[in-house]
């Protein structure tokens, strides 16, 4: 499975993006999706999840500003990221889970300043 993510950039603080992960295969619809982010000098952390049911679980710290959501029928999964903080700024990366087998993408910048 390959899966390539888009959509980061810079926005200024208090603005939204729109982060996409489109896989390969047809089985997406059976996998769980999750994004991660890395910041600088930090571990990568779960920022959500979605299940193969649509199922979502949030991190603490994007509860209410993020939404994760995927369609199935063009295999991608999305990351809605609202009222983006300076703190949000990393390399974001999407995560399939087929089974026992994980997936990543490449990752994708998402800078937050002004």
């Amino acid at each position: 499975v390959q899966l390539q993510a888009s959509g980061g950039g810079l926005v200024q603080p208090g603005g939204s993006l729109r982060l996409s992960c489109a896989a390969s295969r047809s089985t997406f619809s059976l996998a769980n999706m999750a994004w991660y982010r890395q910041a600088p000098g930090k571990q990568r952390e779960l920022v959500a999840t979605i299940g193969s049911g649509g199922n979502t679980n949030y991190a603490d710290s994007v509860k209410g500003r993020f939404t994760i959501s995927r369609d199935n029928a063009k295999n991608t999964a999305y990351l809605q990221m609202n009222s983006l903080k300076p703190e949000d700024t990393a390399v974001y990366f999407c995560n399939l889970v087929l089974g026992s087998l994980h997936y990543w993408g490449q990752g994708t910048l998402v800078t937050v300043s002004s």
